[in-house]
């Protein structure tokens, strides 16, 4: 069960040595965590979590997993080492998962709103999971290895419901005679290297030529003599990579990593500065299943070829927002006094509840509070002057364009 930060945090950092740190204090990051017993021996581990104990890795329950929030630096420190240099993320919480079979890409377009079919091979994108209403279940990035072999990664909070919802729509395509079968990848981790410094600390370790590997493309190749499967995507807003490893190489291309210079271990602390600064949605937060992609900015997200039926779970109810416009929309917001957390009140000058935040904290790189939320039209124009209210005060607050930390993709 995912529960709100604002009710688990609190209870988290009295419980936990991570209270004292200053940096968590300061940015007041949102995160969805999963409240831990007394220790956390019921808490999953990834193959790296003796590895962050031996780098100084404060541990928290994070989605039911034992994951570091930070290392030695600040939050704030790595945060912006991440934007100049590089910075490694154990991401291997989240479920990788294939679809494989002549019939793969059929299924999978009657879930997402994306054209899969229209991917090249070795190619991927953002999409999301939608129900009956349009709502969105969960976001993941697609990768479309070949006509017959799909690759997800959904977050570690959906996980259980992402694969029952995956599994009762693939029982029925199965009972229909529809060629596909879904495998879990637990057999392996992931891991993130993003940053300015990714690709030439990544190209010193692989024979693979990164410079012609552009933003959302995959490939199979060996780094340090390990078969990986790389991604060139992230969650950060910079350029960078995901790789999928086996647990047994996990250890092997950590260590590899963490030796250069230009490179630091981060946690789950900045991973979530770093996303809401580029702009990036956080599931539980800025997406929920009453919440649809056309609400949530993310129009693009329905291919145009999927426009020609809307054959997917909710599409009639898409199709109408995109022709009748909704009156709602996600924006950003950059505000005076506190930093506004998840449901503070979002108000015209005069008082008047005219949405709600979603997501908010300190920028470390701009040095200002940002936030996102929903909010009525018309008032998500940007430059709009609205209040945000925190702890009962009404702070200023502009409706501003996001990403607000402008992004650095590799797109050749």
């Amino acid at each position: 069960m995912r529960r709100s930060v604002s009710k688990v945090l609190p209870q988290l950092l009295r419980s936990n040595a991570a209270a004292s740190s200053p940096a968590i204090q300061q940015i007041g990051f949102k995160l969805h965590l999963v409240r831990a017993f007394a220790d956390d021996t019921n808490l999953k581990r990834t193959a790296l979590y003796e590895f962050h104990v031996a780098h100084g890795g404060k541990m928290v329950p994070f989605a039911g997993w034992s994951m570091p929030i930070q290392y030695k630096d600040s939050i704030m420190d790595s945060t912006k080492w991440c934007r100049e240099h590089a910075s490694l993320f154990d991401v291997a919480h989240m479920c990788g998962l294939s679809l494989t079979g002549k019939d793969a890409v059929q299924f999978l377009e009657g879930l997402v709103t994306g054209d899969i079919a229209g991917l090249a091979d070795g190619t991927g994108s953002l999409s999301v999971f939608t129900n009956e209403r349009g709502g969105i279940i969960d976001d993941t990035v697609i990768t479309k290895v070949s006509a017959n072999d799909i690759y997800l990664v959904v977050n570690a909070g959906c996980r259980e419901k992402d694969l029952e919802h995956i599994g009762k729509h693939l029982d029925a395509a199965k009972a229909k005679g529809m060629d596909v079968t879904m495998t879990i990848h637990d057999d392996r981790g992931l891991l993130a290297l993003q940053g300015p410094s990714a690709m030439p600390v990544l190209q010193k370790m692989t024979q693979f030529d990164l410079s012609k590997f552009y933003f959302g493309m995959f490939a199979k190749f060996d780094i340090k003599g390990v078969p990986c499967w790389v991604t060139r995507t992230g969650y950060t807003g910079e350029d960078g990579f995901e790789l999928s490893i086996p647990n047994s190489g996990m250890n092997t291309i950590a260590e590899a990593l963490v030796a250069d210079s230009e490179v630091r271990l981060a946690g789950l602390g900045p991973r979530d500065s770093l996303r809401l600064e580029a702009g990036l949605c956080l599931y539980g937060n800025d997406l929920e299943q009453h919440i649809t992609p056309i609400e949530a900015g993310l129009a693009w997200t329905v291919g145009k070829r999927r426009r020609e039926k809307f054959d997917f779970l909710g599409g009639e109810r898409i199709k109408q927002q995109l022709a009748d416009g909704v009156p709602i929309r996600r924006v950003g917001f950059i505000s005076a006094g506190a930093p506004a957390r998840q449901h503070s009140d979002i108000t015209t000058p005069d008082g008047t509840v005219i949405g709600e935040v979603t997501s908010g904290a300190f920028s470390p790189c701009l040095k200002k509070n940002i936030a996102m939320g929903y909010i009525n039209k018309p008032h998500d124009k940007a430059g709009t002057e609205v209040k945000l209210v925190v702890r009962g005060k009404a702070n200023n607050a502009v409706v501003t364009k996001m990403p607000f930390v402008k992004t650095t993709y590799y797109k050749g």
